[in-house]
């Protein structure tokens, strides 16, 4: 885990929240246990633990008494649409603000990243 990227119980929620949205963990599949991050990551299981009762309080993950836990159906539709809103809050308003500063028409900023699409 990174020290800087947060608190390790968030990394763990976020490594779950990664897997569900590019599909390596489909809705409906078993996360991993507790358990399993922990050792995986050599952390305390309660943190590991904490990571993914932050995600059956999200309602991203729900518990199968006995069993474990498991992928909410709908889980990567709510994960698309908030990092879709986070994305807009992270880089475009502040991105939108920088180009104003420069006198960078909206115009314009669309040409840049047509440009640079065109560059991939």
């Amino acid at each position: 885990m990174n020290e800087d990227a947060g608190p390790i119980f968030r990394q763990v929620a976020d490594e779950i929240e990664n897997a569900i949205v590019d599909g390596s963990l489909a809705e409906e599949a078993q996360a991993p246990s507790s358990n399993e991050l922990a050792a995986f990551h050599r952390i305390n299981p309660a943190t590991a633990a904490k990571g993914l009762n932050q995600l059956v309080s999200d309602g991203v993950l729900y518990k199968r008494r006995g069993v474990g836990m498991f992928v909410a159906t709908g889980a990567r539709d709510q994960l698309l649409k908030r990092r879709r809103s986070e994305f807009a809050d992270q880089y475009v308003r502040p991105l939108m603000t920088e180009a104003q500063k420069l006198g960078i028409s909206g115009r314009e900023l669309a040409a840049m990243i047509d440009e640079w699409e065109g560059r991939r």
